[in-house]
């Protein structure tokens, strides 16, 4: 059932069908698969009111779809059940492909509207397939009897996730359960979408607005520009607007001078959704949170953590928390060690003031300009986006994989800064699509993000059309699209999840390119960052936005220098929110609802790190991830698939680094296999043996190499 791949889809479902008459609507474009190449979304055909008939004529057909497959009078096989499953939903799967894709990233308050009204009957249709005791018993049937099918591995692995998903979604539950994990689900999805809003809401709401230029010194004259045309978009004329990120820490804060104008900022970013106003997340997370717990009970889970990595690498809570504490003492260390450094460079400032969390990325900023004599101005002019795009992401996939990227203007996209490139395979052969959507808007929800508008299966023969979305700063008019170093980062991550969907060569939609384990679909996204500090890509794309010239050597090497530099800061946020989002769904369905400030506190204080320092990267009530994105008691995903990918890379070092032959290898054994074999074995037959964590710290400077 590929509708139900999507982690935005996952919130909702059924409602009450429709009249031939209301499902009647002439010339829906989302009724069928677009006539555009790779069936890729018409936008410019695609309007609001499209949705709502195109999720309840999906929610519709396929009902009848499942209900045609549960009342077969023939005996389960393969093909007239999980095989029927499969090809079922596809015009729902098309509705919220499209849907989601765009209300996350270009929004509108009518999309607001279609999402709270939607979100419910989607969770309710997803229980009425899940739940339907005639279509489990088929699919439980062909489970118990899968040895004498003949299965391959795909078709085998399919059988086996299907069975899960259906005990997983209370197929088991008697009767009275499975009437409370309906009410349960239905109430979840209300909440998560009640969330999305008030965090999009509060995090536009909570934008710094400055009345004097005074009180931006420090930034360069492109991001006052930018303040200013933020200020001039919200109609405050003669003001600055510096519009919030979703992380804790503000990019800004490493380049403001004025310590009061960091201490607002940060204190914007931090309580953006505790204001005690419509867009207060507390009261909300408190109730999923609670109703989570409660959900796993039913299934005789003693927490959501436990329910929900039952399908993940990691398996287990204890495997989890165990994993991350062996983050924490050296992380802790160098916490401690570079706190002790920062407050010396504050006394060496001639001020007199304790180090907060508002202080630590400027002083850092100052530490490292002193200890490296680099300084992020100085490289910014090296960071060109589209040069980033075509001579460094692309270049690099080219150099790997023999992947080229050409420009598509003929296709519709959704908002004026998307850029659309065509994929060819190392043959020529047409691979897939790709969207890239960078900037920053109001109505885009924070941080980065890749999905599907169409996803790669052989049995409905479709190629991957795939997105990239990001929350850079949008150059003024007349300036260059500088970026910073994290900005290129991200590029290079982003496009390892699209190489992830790209080079799918699945059958089946359900398993196919990146609908894998959460803590597995980071692994292929961190493992590409490393192509953005090679020697051989760096140098292709690291050129002077004026003159072409490329970076300095001695510049070059003051980055690489300082590469370890804050490292405690930047793992420690990681770990501290990944300890978070565990203690929060580490409750037991008989703990009373939290009171979210008296948790959190408690939560992190039991962390072993320094906290009051180095803060989470993001707080519970702005913590999109675990909330309303589907990685609830999975945070640590981030920290586990970079054990994988740093593993991985220091084999491709160790077997001559940026090379077709170790490309395909990595394509072949990884980045092509979706969900099709387990991970664990997939891993180790590429890296020849278990994940280690030693290869990681090294590369944080947290571990000497070789240890």
């Amino acid at each position: 059932m590929p509708v139900f791949r999507h982690a935005a889809a996952l919130a909702a479902v059924a409602l009450p069908l429709l009249s031939s008459t209301a499902l009647a609507v002439p010339a829906n474009p989302l009724f069928q698969a677009s006539p555009l190449p790779y069936q890729a979304p018409p936008f410019d055909k695609i309007k609001d009111s499209d949705y709502v008939p195109a999720f309840e004529k999906g929610m519709a057909d396929q009902l009848k779809e499942m209900q045609a497959i549960a009342n077969n009078k023939a005996a389960p096989t393969f093909d007239n059940t999980i095989v029927a499953m499969e090809r079922s939903g596809q015009l729902l799967n098309r509705a919220q492909s499209v849907f989601y894709g765009v209300y996350s990233a270009d929004k509108d308050d009518a999309m607001d509207a279609i999402d709270s009204k939607e979100a419910p009957k989607l969770s309710q249709h997803q229980d009425e397939i899940y739940l339907n005791p005639k279509l489990f018993h088929r699919v439980k049937t062909l489970y118990d009897n899968r040895a004498k099918l003949n299965l391959n591995a795909e078709q085998a692995m399919l059988l086996e996730v299907y069975y899960q998903q259906f005990v997983h979604s209370g197929a088991e539950l008697n009767h009275a359960d499975q009437q409370k994990l309906r009410a349960i689900n239905t109430q979840l999805s209300k909440l998560e979408t009640a969330y999305n809003q008030k965090l999009i809401a509060s995090a536009k709401a909570g934008a710094l607005v400055v009345d004097k230029k005074e009180a931006l010194a420090g930034l360069d004259d492109g991001a006052v520009a930018s303040a200013q045309k933020a200020a001039e978009g919200r109609k405050l004329s003669g003001k600055y607007v510096l519009p919030l990120q979703n992380t804790t820490q503000q990019p800004d804060l490493a380049s403001l001078s004025d310590r009061s104008t960091r201490e607002a900022l940060f204190n914007q970013s931090w309580t953006r959704a505790e204001k005690g106003d419509a867009n207060d997340t507390r009261q909300t997370i408190a109730e999923i949170a609670q109703l989570r717990a409660e959900k796993a009970a039913l299934f005789g889970y003693p927490n959501y953590a436990a329910y929900t990595l039952y399908d993940q690498m990691a398996k287990t809570p204890s495997a989890v928390n165990s994993f991350i504490r062996q983050l924490v003492p050296a992380t802790a260390a160098e916490q401690h060690r570079e706190a002790a450094e920062l407050q010396k460079a504050i006394g060496d400032d001639h001020q007199n003031f304790t180090l907060k969390p508002w202080d630590w990325n400027y002083y850092a900023e100052r530490v490292r300009k002193q200890k490296f004599d680099l300084n992020q101005n100085d490289v910014k002019p090296y960071f060109e986006l589209n040069t980033v795009l075509t001579d460094g992401v692309f270049y690099a996939a080219n150099q790997l994989y023999g992947i080229t990227f050409e420009p598509r203007k003929d296709i519709p996209v959704y908002n004026p800064d998307v850029m659309v490139f065509e994929v060819k395979d190392k043959d020529g052969s047409p691979l897939g699509l790709m969207y890239f959507d960078y900037f920053k808007r109001d109505n885009k929800s924070g941080g980065a993000w890749m999905s599907n508008f169409v996803g790669q299966s052989d049995l409905l023969k479709t190629r991957p059309v795939i997105y990239n979305v990001a929350n850079f700063t949008k150059a003024a008019p007349g300036q260059p699209q500088l970026i910073t170093s994290d900005d290129v980062t991200t590029m290079f991550h982003e496009f390892g999840h699209a190489l992830h969907g790209l080079f799918a060569s699945q059958t089946y939609p359900t398993l196919s390119g990146t609908a894998v384990a959460r803590d597995f679909v980071e692994f292929p996204s961190q493992f590409n960052e490393n192509w953005a500090m090679d020697p051989k890509v760096f140098a292709h794309y690291a050129r002077h936005y004026k003159t072409g010239a490329p970076m300095p050597a001695e510049l070059v090497a003051k980055i690489k220098k300082a590469a370890h530099f804050n490292q405690g800061y930047a793992l420690g946020e990681i770990v501290a929110a990944a300890q978070l989002d565990m203690s929060w769904h580490g409750l037991s369905a008989d703990a009373p609802r939290q009171d979210v400030d008296q948790f959190e506190a408690k939560a992190l204080n039991e962390t072993g790190l320094d906290v009051a320092d180095v803060p989470p990267r993001y707080r519970s009530s702005y913590f999109l991830h675990i909330w309303g994105n589907g990685y609830s008691a999975g945070y640590y995903a981030y920290l586990w698939t970079e054990m994988l990918d740093q593993d991985v890379f220091s084999w491709f070092q160790s077997h001559g680094g940026l090379t077709r032959e170790n490309g395909q290898r990595f394509r072949d054994m990884i980045l092509s296999k979706g969900h099709t074999m387990d991970y664990g074995p997939m891993f180790k037959a590429f890296y020849g043996k278990d994940p280690e964590i030693g290869p990681m710290l090294s590369h944080r400077g947290l571990l000497p190499a070789g240890k």
